[in-house]
């Protein structure tokens, strides 16, 4: 089945293919340097570097 939405990384500019429509704060890794993307808006589509998840120190 051919991919819906291509994108660009938004780290290393490698295609970023979607087999079903991408979803609100989705996240996904780019095949070429293995970033964690998340989507960010749907319309029109656009990823952005996912945030490092942080250490929660009980605070």
């Amino acid at each position: 089945m051919p991919a819906t939405d291509v994108l660009a990384c938004p780290s290393c500019e490698a295609d970023v293919a979607f087999a079903a429509p991408p979803v609100l704060a989705e996240i996904t890794e780019c095949a070429e340097c293995r970033t964690e993307l998340e989507v960010v808006a749907t319309d029109p589509v656009l990823l952005a570097l996912a945030p490092e998840v942080e250490e929660d120190w009980g605070e």
